[in-house]
């Protein structure tokens, strides 16, 4: 590893954090991923080989821990936690502009939407369509008592309500610009179906974990 010689501990916390990637697979574990594959999809940019060289990296700092099934953050890797979330703040705060293009990409949102969903009062599954108009996509999130997923394919299951909208609304939704169902109400996103879901959804999607960041710098 490459040093910068210099004996300070702000140094020692860049040669450990400062390599592309590490900060943002810390932010993922920080929010819930364990397995490789988890990581790997919440982070499409990232090779495999190379999501592994820095996972081996974090691990050999003692951040990290390898389980049977996946990796944990040791109590100095939980410890970034407040690290973390600052930066979010300072980055919502002073350069969290209009999204651009590159940045959307709507796999990534479903697959992030579908890991903050609250299924608990859930009683019956939920089959909702998700379309993606300026892009020409569709999605499933199929949600049961206790269980969501994603389905990049139709999942030949009945449609109980379609959720519609152009990918940069929907992104600004989910990191916290505006609620779900005020964008309903003003017709930026369509969210049709039975009463059980259009009511349901805006309180089953928990929307990102640095949401009330975003809405609190925009205020």
């Amino acid at each position: 590893m490459r040093t910068y010689a210099q004996y300070c501990p702000i140094v020692r916390a860049v040669e450990v954090l400062g390599d592309r990637w590490t900060l943002l697979i810390v932010r993922d574990m920080l929010v819930g991923a364990s397995r490789f594959n988890e990581l790997s999809r919440g982070l499409p940019g990232l090779s495999r080989a190379l999501l592994s060289r820095r996972l081996r990296q974090l691990a050999t700092a003692g951040l990290v821990r390898r389980t049977g099934d996946g990796y944990t953050l040791t109590p100095s890797g939980e410890a970034l936690r407040p690290l973390v979330f600052g930066l979010a703040d300072w980055g919502a705060r002073y350069a969290f502009g209009d999204p651009r293009a590159d940045e959307l990409d709507p796999e990534v949102l479903m697959w992030w939407m579908h890991g903050r969903i609250d299924t608990g009062s859930l009683s019956k599954r939920a089959n909702i369509e998700v379309r993606i108009s300026d892009r020409r996509r569709t999605f499933w999130l199929v949600l049961e008592p206790g269980d969501a997923s994603v389905c990049y394919t139709d999942p030949g299951l009945e449609v109980d309500a379609v959720l519609a909208s152009d990918i940069a609304t929907l992104y600004r939704m989910w990191e916290g610009e505006f609620e779900l169902l005020d964008a309903v109400r003003a017709g930026t996103i369509e969210l049709t179906g039975p009463r059980w879901v259009v009511r349901g959804l805006p309180g089953w999607l928990k929307l990102s974990p640095i949401a009330e960041v975003v809405r609190a710098a925009r205020v």
